[in-house]
């Protein structure tokens, strides 16, 4: 089969989600069986073992944690050795070359980056690859995957610091959502009323801000008008420090995938 999937979890499944919606030939795996049985079914694809998957398939992508890659990779390696399979990697802080090291064997590998967005083809996935990957290769792997969202290639050593906003960063913007939600629930707002501005209105800036061509500060200034209600509003994150808070946020997320990869 052309793809195989070890590790059917949150990313996993949502890559294979997007992935399915070019091709059906896909076979999952996850040491809970049920969880790619479920999957298979509901994709149109197969399951199997983590042996079947390397047995059987061209470009194999592994979606488990960092923490336990060094033991799921220990009995594949004569497989590995044998079939010699691309390999797309998207455990957080693991190089290449660290990966390499775990398998006993140089294959061709594609390290991603990518978020949970990917599920529903919003995604932004950072990317880089070995000199055993072909442009062919890429390509044709850039096109299977269209439909999680945005790639973006990195060199190698800029991808944790990627990661750290683009990784990471949904989790934050669902922190603000759900804060500036409370706010309008406080002022009088349905729950879902709340929640639904605040994400739309997230949705719409982000938007903005990617098409406008402007600095995200220019356009924050275009929206307060002087002595106006938005003002007030800025005023207040100002002097609770959000900015300071954010960069923070990113720069301990950053130290994490560092010390995931050592």
């Amino acid at each position: 089969m052309k793809y195989g999937f070890i590790g059917c979890g949150n990313m996993g499944g949502a890559l294979a989600t997007a992935l399915s919606k070019t091709t059906k030939d896909i076979m999952l795996a996850d040491y809970n069986e049920s969880k790619a049985r479920d999957l298979a079914q509901k994709l149109g694809c197969k399951y199997g073992t983590n042996d079947d998957v390397v047995l059987n398939c061209e470009r194999i992508f592994l979606g488990v944690k960092p923490q336990v890659m060094e033991n799921v990779l220990a009995p594949l390696k004569e497989k590995f050795n044998n079939k010699k399979p691309l390999i797309v990697t998207m455990a957080a802080g693991i190089k290449i070359k660290t990966f390499e090291e775990l398998c006993g064997v140089k294959l061709p590998t594609i390290r991603i980056m990518p978020n949970t967005p990917v599920s529903v083809g919003k995604g932004m996935v950072l990317f880089c690859a070995n000199e055993l990957v072909s442009e062919e290769q890429i390509s044709d792997f850039l096109s299977d995957m269209r439909f999680s969202g945005e790639f973006d290639h990195l060199p190698e050593e800029l991808i944790d610091a990627g990661c750290s906003v683009s990784g990471c960063g949904p989790a934050f913007m669902y922190m603000f959502i759900d804060a500036l939600a409370e706010g309008g629930v406080a002022c009088g707002l349905s729950r879902e009323q709340a929640v639904k501005y605040a994400a739309i209105t997230m949705q719409g800036a982000a938007e903005l801000a990617l098409k406008s061509g402007k600095e995200p500060e220019q356009l924050r200034i275009e929206v307060c008008s002087p002595g106006g209600s938005t003002i007030e509003g800025v005023k207040t994150f100002e002097n609770g420090g959000l900015k300071e808070c954010a960069i923070n946020a990113v720069k301990a997320s950053y130290k994490r995938n560092k010390e995931l990869g050592n």
